[in-house]
């Protein structure tokens, strides 16, 4: 069944001196999520925003909060982050073994919020194999993480089909999200593929009219999706 992809603005690329407008701008535009990019400045050469940035978020936009966390300790810091206000939060594989990854996951759905996991483009999708049942996200990195403006990895659509994949197997059916270098000419290649949910920050933000160029993103997802679909049906 055809279901719409939604695109989740990342406000790493926003106006910071003007950051309550950029937000409201996206919501009104029809948004689906706002994507927090935490940096930490020791699992990428990056620092961003924290815990201050999402609790403000969290009094201003009715949009489901989309927490990235790009840190070497997400177990420590997990908390901090669900008790601000975070409403999915995404941690990544390649800092917890397998039992982390697990009690990430718990912990955040005890605090009532959905759970993703993060690849980034050199980790096999297979490391999802101990939690791709339980978890609501998976997030495709499709850039190396730490800084927006990156140009899209060719061939990253591939691992979102994988993932789609491997979850299938286990009749699971996670969310997948794609993050890097997305925009109108790289979405429909993720879209194809199987991905639900897009990250954008210039694409978005960085355009003359960041709603117009939201819908943008979206239809050429949309296109391609519908296309893909009716690829298999023929099949």
């Amino acid at each position: 069944m055809f279901e719409p992809v939604k695109i989740a603005p990342s406000i790493l690329s926003a106006d910071f001196m003007n950051l309550g407008r950029d937000v409201a701008l996206i919501e009104e535009a029809g948004a689906g999520y706002v994507h927090v990019d935490v940096m930490d400045g020791h699992f990428v050469p990056n620092l961003t925003m924290g815990v201050p940035v999402v609790k403000q978020l969290k009094k201003t936009t009715s949009l489901p909060l989309d927490v990235h966390l790009m840190i070497s300790n997400p177990l420590e810091q997990l908390p901090w982050f669900l008790d601000a206000g975070a409403d999915s939060v995404t941690v990544h594989a390649e800092v917890l073994d397998a039992d982390g990854l697990a009690r990430a996951v718990a912990c955040i759905h005890a605090a009532g919020a959905k759970a993703a996991v993060s690849l980034k483009p050199r980790t096999p999708a297979g490391v999802l194999a101990p939690v791709i049942a339980d978890v609501d996200m998976v997030l495709v990195m499709s850039v190396e993480p730490g800084f927006s403006g990156q140009s899209y990895i060719e061939g990253s659509e591939d691992k979102v089909a994988r993932v789609v994949a491997m979850a299938a197997s286990v009749g699971a059916s996670p969310l997948v999200q794609v993050d890097g270098g997305i925009g109108a000419a790289t979405a429909p290649f993720v879209a194809a593929a199987g991905a639900d949910v897009l990250v954008c920050g210039n694409a978005v933000f960085a355009a003359d009219d960041p709603a117009r160029a939201l819908a943008e993103v979206a239809a050429a997802a949309d296109e391609a999706r519908l296309a893909a679909l009716a690829a298999q049906k023929e099949a």
